[in-house]
């Protein structure tokens, strides 16, 4: 056979499937077994030549039956007649759902004026700015298709719109212009004096998250193209001058190792994060902790490798994603993009990349639960994400397995069963900040019900407010408050409904 004759890379593995049948039909067995169903032997598949834990038949787990009484021995229970009913008041039972649909109602007419506020914020915008000579310049940043073509034309409606003179004055309420500046001449005087002692004592004060105020998003939001040109011109000498530290021989390799390591600490880590949202988890591949949809994409980019997802990520690949069925179809079809049972350390080790990814306990009490190779490192991948996407009603909550070092899988965490992740917690920051230090999270969010609400009232990032050269509200100091006002009121009586 010739070279030419040879399928490529891409046929190939868009030819596998990567499935186990001992895998499945170990994920099959967990799912059928009683919840009561222990392991007989409970040890931990990190150790060497631990056995391979087998299933007892009807094994209850052990449960307090009292408080003062040994495990096993048997205590007299109440007969369920006999437990004294739970005292309420009467207005509770006459008053409660009347109360639930009046509250119901003002939810309907609060979300009915929100959206209409809205459409008259869109229409008030496209009468007074985006008409005529500014609407052109609009129609071309959205026809760029690469990141040039895109600066060009913000460049050039900065320049139309008069932003370029704010950017000239450093004084500004939103950060503390005289540190700045103050920090930039030091860094510049240290180091055309060749002082490296002197650069490293500046930059151990001024790497750290946030410093001066340079990171917040209202001085982002005056242009559509950078920011203040002193912050711009700051940005520029730490980065010369960490270069100029890590190049310089004044200072020994264990110096500079403790100086890095402690900025990297203090300045935190990005993150992408992959929202979920069902089939809208589609628009994520046109952009990696991840949710639900998110996380199939997001296992997807963290068990492959950079030359492998250039062969990978082409249109054919949408083919590979259909709509959801029984957890043993999700598991054959989720193989695939895990390049089989790859477990959270396994797919770290290979790509160097952290996968993270969210699921909830079916207990409704207990903590969301962020899956990656520090917390779940033996659990496989291709079961968090079908627990990752099992929408109450739709995906019946599932096991997730972990590999023991004999290659067989057994139920995780004494087979605890989990649902969605983003039921409760969408974009997990909280989490990957405690366990990776993540300052700056970098969100794919595609579910539309959650677009509905973002609305920035005095412009966003790269985003400034359309009218009055972007020194207004969006819509008018009204419609804007009008805005705010019923957004804090949805919420409220959200939380009152659920509480």
């Amino acid at each position: 056979m010739t070279s030419t004759d040879q399928p490529s890379f891409l046929e190939t593995e868009l030819r596998r499937d990567y499935i186990n049948e001992d895998h499945i039909l170990a994920f099959a067995k967990a799912l059928e077994a009683d919840e009561l169903t222990t392991l007989q032997d409970d040890s931990s598949p990190s150790l060497p030549g631990t056995p391979r834990p087998t299933h007892a038949e009807r094994i209850r787990k052990v449960s307090a039956l009292s408080d003062f009484a040994p495990i096993n021995q048997r205590v007299k229970r109440r007969r369920r007649g006999l437990l004294p009913p739970r005292r309420r008041e009467l207005l509770y039972h006459v008053v409660r759902w009347p109360l639930l649909g009046l509250l119901f109602l003002v939810i309907f007419f609060e979300f009915y004026a929100y959206v209409w506020i809205r459409q008259c914020v869109n229409a008030l915008e496209w009468l007074l700015a985006w008409r005529g000579k500014k609407g052109k310049l609009r129609a071309n940043l959205r026809q760029a298709r690469t990141y040039e073509e895109w600066k060009e034309a913000v460049r050039i409606m900065d320049e139309y719109l008069g932003f370029d003179e704010w950017k000239q004055v450093d004084e500004d309420p939103y950060y503390d212009w005289t540190l700045v500046k103050k920090v930039y001449r030091s860094l510049r005087s240290f180091r055309a004096k060749d002082d490296a002692r002197g650069v490293l004592g500046v930059l151990e004060v001024c790497i750290r998250a946030n410093f001066a105020g340079i990171e917040s998003t209202r001085i982002y939001s005056e242009t559509f193209l950078g920011t203040k040109n002193l912050i711009e011109s700051y940005l520029d000498e730490v980065t010369s001058a960490l270069a100029y530290i890590r190049e310089t021989s004044q200072l020994s390799p264990e110096e500079k190792r403790r100086f890095f390591r402690s900025a990297n600490k203090n300045l935190g880590a990005s993150a992408l994060c992959l929202s979920g949202g069902a089939s809208f988890g589609y628009y994520h591949f046109g952009v990696v902790p991840g949710t639900s949809a998110g996380g199939l994409v997001a296992a997807f980019v963290c068990t492959r490798t950079d030359e492998e997802l250039k062969e990978l990520l082409v249109p054919q690949l949408a083919e590979r994603i259909t709509a959801c069925e029984d957890p043993f179809r999700w598991a054959r079809k989720a193989c695939w993009f895990t390049r089989g049972s790859l477990t959270f350390r396994e797919a770290y080790q290979r790509t160097g990349r952290v996968l993270n990814i969210s699921v909830i306990p079916f207990d409704q009490h207990s903590p969301t639960k962020l899956l990656n190779h520090l917390t779940a490192p033996d659990c496989l991948i291709w079961s968090a994400i079908i627990a990752s996407a099992a929408v109450p009603g739709i995906l019946n909550p599932v096991v997730l397995m972990q590999k023991m070092r004999s290659g067989a899988i057994v139920p995780w965490n004494y087979g605890s069963r989990f649902k969605d992740g983003s039921l409760r917690v969408d974009i997990p920051l909280q989490s990957l900040n405690l366990l990776f230090n993540v300052n700056h999270p970098i969100v794919s969010q595609v579910n539309p019900h959650v677009h509905l609400f973002f609305f920035a009232p005095r412009g966003s990032a790269g985003k400034p407010v359309a009218h009055r050269k972007g020194k207004g509200w969006r819509g008018g100091f009204l419609l804007s408050a009008a805005e705010q006002y019923l957004k804090l009121e949805l919420t409220k009586n959200f939380k009152a409904r659920y509480s």
